[in-house]
């Protein structure tokens, strides 16, 4: 092996020295010694390596500058076509007692998959730069933030990852100080879908990942470990790790309450942390604060309550149906300094996508002359990404290192029927089996099939690194004398009518509803008590310049006990998926559930 510390730019990125670091090295040693590249690179986070590695992707023609008058520093990148979402079915967790990854998690013997990867790593940068990349999940100094280095034979994934993390020389020195980190090794292989493998060994705090340039496989920082490592470390150390948005919402008195929401992927959960009220409500003086929009790191504080990060620094957010009208924040946020993957572009090279208003683009995403007969112009699950700091909601507290006070979480999915608009959970034990059991139709956020209602526990069910059964308990085990835990309430913003069409009109009118939540935190909202929970009914809620039919009024906060019933038998027959594992205090919960809804 031949690799030499490459001068890259005129800024090299300097090999650590320290003997904390000694560990680090020699991981990076063995790595090259198996991939062979023939260069390494240490990345340091600074402007001009930065600069360089665009450089380098526009000469090679894998980064396509945009219009620099509209969107300035901005690119397109467009992936292979067979490389365009998540690959759950090769996706696996490796951990020696098969139980432990838990029916939720495709498995693999620890011996087996390093076997396997090991040969596919094999030789697999000769040519390539390897990229160092040490980064930081949260604010730098945050006692919750926890460390990892990435690997990777793309300047795609380091560009990334530099928006997305706190990556470089901060993040190596806090690594030097704990001596504690995540591994993640990549390479994008021969972009083989038949050679592909994301694999995961958090008794190793370890990731391997091949086959795929794609941001949810490719960015480890991100879904492989904010969520799938975190979750198990997370479980160990008494904190969670969880798939949640994290939105503050301050009253006209200036008081900010902040909400924790989980929603599948594409559900919506950047449109509602982004959330822009009502004119009615702007003028009565509240305002909405962008913590996070994706992923959360809660643990209990000295004074009971869970207190909250984003691990993130960026937004890795779905294009297709952002617009001015769905989310005015996050379309403000990229018109400079972003990096869209496989979006459309117009004849003067904007970036384009379905919803976004009615041009006609020029060229799909692929980069071939636009053409309805080709399907969509911009890949369903085309992405953007961008630093946080550049949403006109962005919170200065999404910076604090204690994280912010969770005052409510929210669960949602979309279900087109039986759910109502929204309704809270009698108690902590109750709320975590609506977490349990919350269902979603599916969106192409990953691959499969769309609109196939399963169920999503917690929005988790991609990436839980352990046994949902000892997730659930996890999640039960917070319920303690001295707790002061956030209400638990459920939402749907997916409902539809006879014809098919949404009830609600969502959106900036979902603050309507948030309301109610925060009025509910108070003590000075009213509810409904119902079988399935606390119910607003429709003079609860603010809905003076909602549009909402008579039907709507009816079915968004109506319980249909029939339907239920056969849910709650749905809900009882899945947790018996995960065997004897799951706590009794959940089946308990359940049982409580059916016989309400008898009486």
């Amino acid at each position: 092996m031949s690799a030499t510390t490459e001068h890259f730019g005129k800024h090299p990125g300097a090999v650590p020295t320290g003997s904390q670091l000694q560990a680090l090295n020699q991981w990076v040693l063995e790595t090259a010694m198996l991939t062979e590249p023939a260069r390494i690179h240490w990345c340091d986070g600074s402007d001009s390596e930065f600069e360089d590695l665009i450089a380098q992707m526009q000469a090679d023609g894998s980064l396509l500058p945009l219009n620099p008058d509209t969107h300035p520093n901005s690119w397109l990148h467009r992936s292979d076509p067979d490389d365009v979402a998540r690959v759950e079915h090769l996706t696996f967790v490796c951990t020696a007692d098969r139980d432990v990854a838990g029916p939720n998690n495709h498995w693999m013997a620890p011996d087996e998959a390093h076997v396997k990867m090991d040969a596919l790593f094999a030789g697999c940068m000769r040519g390539r730069t390897m990229y160092v990349i040490p980064y930081c999940m949260g604010p730098i100094d945050s006692p919750l933030a926890r460390c990892g280095v990435e690997i990777t034979d793309s300047p795609y994934v380091v560009a990334n990852m530099r928006i997305m993390t706190r990556m470089g020389a901060a993040a190596l020195a806090r690594i030097e100080r704990e001596g504690s980190f995540v591994r993640g090794l990549h390479s994008t292989g021969e972009l083989d879908p038949e050679r592909r493998f994301i694999m995961h060994f958090p008794e190793e705090l370890l990731i391997q990942s091949y086959g795929s340039g794609y941001g949810g496989n490719a960015l480890l920082g991100k879904k492989c470990h904010a969520l799938r490592i975190a979750s198990y470390q997370a479980r160990q150390e008494g904190w969670l790790a969880e798939h949640m948005l994290i939105v503050g919402i301050e009253n006209p008195q200036g008081e900010t309450h902040y909400i924790a929401a989980a929603f599948p992927s594409a559900c919506g959960k950047t449109n509602l942390a982004m959330l822009i009220p009502p004119e009615s409500y702007r003028k009565a003086g509240w305002k909405v604060w962008t913590v996070g929009d994706d992923i959360c790191w809660m643990r209990p504080g000295a004074d009971g309550r869970l207190y909250a990060i984003n691990p993130e620094a960026g937004y890795f957010g779905v294009a297709p149906g952002t617009s001015d009208k769905s989310n005015p924040n996050a379309l403000a946020s990229i018109q400079r300094d972003t990096i869209f993957t496989n979006v459309a572009t117009t004849h003067d090279q904007q970036p384009w996508w379905e919803g976004l208003d009615d041009r006609v683009p020029a060229k799909d995403w692929q980069g071939r002359d636009y053409a309805p007969g080709n399907g969509p112009a911009a890949h369903p699950n085309s992405r953007f990404t961008v630093s946080a700091k550049q949403c006109p909601s962005y919170s200065p507290e999404a910076e604090n290192p204690q994280g912010v006070p969770i005052s409510a979480i929210v669960f949602g999915g979309r279900r087109a029927s039986l759910v109502p608009l929204v309704f809270e959970a009698r108690d902590w034990t109750h709320g975590v089996l609506i977490g349990a059991s919350m269902g979603s139709e599916t969106t192409a956020a990953a691959t499969g099939a769309v609109g196939v209602m399963r169920r999503d526990p917690m929005a988790m069910k991609p990436f839980c690194g352990y046994n949902f059964a000892d997730y659930f308990a996890h999640w039960l085990s917070f319920d303690k004398p001295d707790a002061k835990l956030p209400k638990i309430f459920h939402v749907n913003w997916f409902r539809k009518g006879d014809d098919g069409k949404f009830l609600w009109p969502g959106f900036g009118d979902n603050m309507r509803v948030l309301e109610w939540m925060i009025g509910r935190v108070e003590d000075r909202a009213d509810a409904l008590d119902t079988p399935i929970g606390r119910l607003p009914r429709a003079e609860d809620l603010n809905l003076e310049g909602a549009a909402l039919s008579a039907e709507a009024r009816e079915k968004l906060f109506a319980v249909d006990r029939d339907a239920w019933r056969a849910e709650s038998e749905n809900i009882a027959a899945y947790l018996q998926d995960y065997g004897d594992r799951v706590p009794a205090a959940l089946h308990a919960e359940r049982a409580r559930l059916a016989e309400r809804l008898k009486t």
